[in-house]
C-alpha cells in the first residue's frame, strides 16, 4: 500500500466509462465531446459529488494528449478578488492570460475550470462576465459551486447547468469495494455500511475514510473505522440520549464528557449522531419538532465558535426537559430505551 498517495486521487476516474452513478450527466457531456463544442457550464452541488472529476474527464476526452495544455483549474476560494480576473500592478490576470492565448493541438477553444466559484466577490464576478464575452471564441468556462445562488444572474444565464446531487448509497458502496479490492483490503459489512452512511453521498470522504482505516488494519471492521475517524459509536450516542430523555441528566453528561475529553470525538460529529438518533425515540411530532430545532441551534452555535461542552450540555438538558414534558403528558415510566 502506497501511503504517500491519496486514494481519492489515485482512483479518480480518467474516462467517462469509469464514472459511477452519473449516467445522465455523462450522457450530456459525451454529446459535447462528440460535437467538439460546448457552452459555458455550471456544475452545482455539494462537495465530493464529482464536479471536478467530470470537468477533468471532459477535458481528457475532448483534448486527448493535449488536455493539460488546454485546461486550467483554479480554486476561486484562494483568490477571490477582482485581480484574479483583471490582474493588478503586482501580477497579470491568470484567467485573461490563459483565455487570450491560442489552444494547443488544433483544438477550437480552451477550458478554464473555476472551483468554488461561489466564493468570488461580486466585483470579480462582474469582471468575469465581461471576460466570458470577450474570449468566447477561444475559451469556455466551467463553474463549480456548492451554492450556485451566490453567482450573479448574468453568469448563471450564460451557462448550461448540471445539478450534482449526493451519490446514492449503492454507488458509494461500489466505489469503496472497488478501491478495497484493488488495495487488497477486506471490509466487513458493518464497516462498509458505516463508511457509506457517514460519507452522506460524498465519494471523496468515503475514499479518505477507507484509507484512514486501512492504515490501522488491512482487515477493516466497524471498530477500526470508529478509531480511524474518531467517530462516536451510535450505540453510545443512543444510550446518552436515552439517559437525557429519561431524566438522568448527570449520567448523560458523564457520557458526553468521556466522548469529548476522554476520546477526543468531534463535537459536530456528536451533534450529527444525535440528529440521526433523535428520530428513534418515537417522539410525537410536536416534541420532535422542538428537539430538531434545538439540535440545529446547538450546531449553529458550535460552528460559530461557542463552547462545545456548554452547547452540548445545554442540548442534553433541553432534550431532558422535552422528555419530562412528555412523561407528564403520558404518565409513562422515566426510562425510554432506543432499539
Amino acid at each position: 500500500m502506497d501511503e504517500t498517495e491519496l486514494w481519492a486521487e489515485k482512483y479518480r476516474p480518467r474516462r467517462f466509462d469509469d464514472i459511477i452513478g452519473r449516467e445522465a450527466i455523462v450522457s450530456r457531456l459525451r454529446s459535447y465531446v462528440g460535437n467538439r463544442n460546448l457552452p459555458h457550464l455550471l456544475f452545482a452541488g455539494p462537495a465530493g459529488t464529482g464536479k471536478t472529476t467530470c470537468s477533468i474527464v471532459l477535458a481528457r476526452e475532448l483534448y486527448g494528449e493535449y488536455w493539460r495544455e488546454n485546461f486550467m483549474e483554479l480554486n476561486a476560494s484562494d483568490e477571490r478578488g477582482i485581480s484574479i480576473v483583471k490582474g493588478d500592478s503586482s501580477h497579470h490576470s491568470k484567467i485573461k492570460t490563459f483565455a487570450r492565448t491560442a489552444p494547443f493541438g488544433g483544438a477550437a477553444f480552451k477550458i478554464i475550470f473555476l472551483d468554488e466559484s461561489d466564493s468570488l466577490t461580486s466585483d470579480a464576478q462582474a469582471a468575469l462576465r465581461r471576460t466570458m464575452e470577450m474570449y468566447s471564441r477561444t475559451c469556455r468556462f466551467i463553474f463549480s459551486a456548492n451554492f450556485p445562488g451566490k453567482l450573479i444572474d448574468p453568469i448563471q444565464s450564460r451557462c448550461a447547468v448540471f445539478q450534482f446531487s449526493p451519490f446514492q448509497d449503492a454507488d458509494v458502496e461500489r466505489y469503496v469495494l472497488k478501491i478495497a479490492e484493488s488495495e487488497g483490503v477486506t471490509v466487513s459489512r458493518e464497516a462498509l455500511s458505516f463508511i457509506t452512511r457517514s460519507s452522506r453521498g460524498d465519494m471523496r470522504k468515503a475514499a479518505n475514510t477507507l484509507q484512514a482505516s486501512a492504515f490501522l488494519s488491512r482487515s477493516i471492521d466497524q471498530e477500526t473505522v470508529y478509531q480511524a475517524t474518531s467517530s462516536a459509536e451510535p450505540e453510545e450516542i443512543a444510550q446518552m440520549l436515552s439517559d437525557a430523555f429519561g431524566g438522568y441528566f448527570q449520567r448523560a453528561r458523564n457520557t458526553l464528557d468521556e466522548m469529548l475529553f476522554g476520546r477526543g470525538y468531534s463535537s459536530t460529529d456528536i451533534v450529527s449522531h444525535i440528529h440521526r438518533k433523535i428520530f428513534d425515540l418515537g417522539l410525537p411530532d410536536d416534541a420532535l419538532l422542538d428537539a430538531v430545532t434545538r439540535i440545529g441551534e446547538a450546531e449553529f452555535r458550535i460552528v460559530q465558535g461557542a463552547s462545545d461542552r456548554i452547547q452540548l450540555e445545554s442540548l442534553l438538558a433541553q432534550i431532558g426537559l422535552i422528555g419530562k414534558r412528555e412523561r407528564e403528558k403520558s404518565k409513562v415510566p422515566r426510562q425510554r430505551t432506543l432499539s
